[in-house]
């Protein structure tokens, strides 16, 4: 055989034989995969935005949408309805949710320690510990299950919950009454520390911030959810995509400025130095003692189980109160750990 047949030969044989796995891999079309935040998106959702433009997602061969909601209620509607596939619900809700029926589980827990945060102004009700909480009058929602975790976590500091007068103020309302004076204290998640502190500084006043967790409340808060059926049927997606996800929130937590311009990328409403100061206070709820133990995303089942007591004794379920592994899946955290 000629050099130049030779040459022919090996050119048509790489061609058959060498792309065959590649061609395989390249020839399956990612996963469609929907995810549902908890509300419309904000600094806080970075992550899930940094694990979209960081190509993590891609890399679990995951074509993820990631769309908003109006609040968790809406969420899990979208999860157990299959509009979306994994939302972003706090584990009291999931708690609540499956007490009335429904069949979605944890299986990553993102916001270790719990957001809920009261806010009020230096020269106001000026509340920095929890015993100021009987007798205030705190503006909230009344549709809201907040003021039962608040009055729950007065019952276990010892406090009179009846004590905590609750005035209906809707969420828009709640900044511009608490710094015009209408109420002395608001509800709020501490992720809107940044914005209410920039509203009390053009108001010449001074924002005070009662975070439970710092003063006992031990409850775990948003957490990546699914439904029993999804992660039967497509477990190396919900592993993939938990994985993946996780990767979001690492790269956040360490690069927030980088992860902010991906989050504008999707979200270009939002302002960098917002995103930025949102992520600072989130990294407090996702980096705590056990994370940075067994890594991000990782859950205590012991302190679940305390958790799903404390939902059913003081904000109530509908029907059967649920077990506790009834509330979360295992098997689907990262092995190796993604660590903070």
């Amino acid at each position: 055989m000629s050099l130049w047949s030779r040459f022919v030969v090996g050119v048509a044989l790489s061609c058959v034989a060498l792309p065959e796995a590649t061609l395989a891999q390249q020839s399956a079309a990612p996963t469609k995969v929907i995810f549902s935040l908890d509300f419309i998106p904000l600094g806080r959702h970075a992550p899930w935005y940094a694990a979209l433009a960081e190509g993590y997602f891609k890399d679990e061969g995951l074509d993820v949408t990631i769309i908003p909601a109006q609040g968790t209620a809406q969420a899990i509607q979208a999860v157990e309805s299959g509009t979306a596939n994994l939302g972003f619900v706090d584990v009291p809700s999931v708690v609540i949710a499956r007490g009335g029926g429904s069949k979605i589980k944890v299986l990553a827990v993102n916001y270790g320690r719990a957001p809920y945060a009261i806010f009020s102004l230096a020269a106001g009700a000026n509340v920095t510990e929890p015993r100021q909480l009987e007798g205030l009058a705190l503006g909230s929602g009344a549709g809201s299950f907040t003021p039962k975790i608040i009055q729950g976590f007065m019952a276990q500091q010892g406090l009179d919950p009846s004590k905590l007068v609750i005035s209906n103020v809707a969420p828009p309302a709640r900044a511009s009454s608490l710094l015009s004076g209408q109420v002395p204290a608001i509800e709020f998640f501490v992720m809107s520390k940044p914005g209410l502190e920039a509203g009390a500084k053009e108001a010449k006043a001074e924002l005070r911030t009662l975070l439970l967790a710092d003063h006992g409340l031990d409850l775990y808060s948003n957490a990546i959810v699914a439904t029993e059926d999804f992660i039967t049927r497509q477990p190396d997606v919900a592993k993939g995509f938990v994985r993946a996800a996780l990767r979001g929130w690492k790269f956040a937590i360490e690069n927030p400025e980088k992860a902010a311009a991906d989050e504008i990328k999707y979200v270009a409403s939002l302002k960098p130095d917002t995103i930025v100061a949102e992520i600072n206070i989130v990294r407090d709820l996702a980096v705590t003692a056990d994370t940075k133990k067994n890594g991000l995303g990782s859950f205590d089942p012991a302190i679940m189980a305390k958790n799903l007591d404390f939902v059913v004794k003081y904000v109530g379920v509908s029907g059967k109160a649920p077990a506790p592994q009834d509330v979360y899946a295992t098997g689907f955290l990262p092995n190796p750990p993604v660590m903070p």
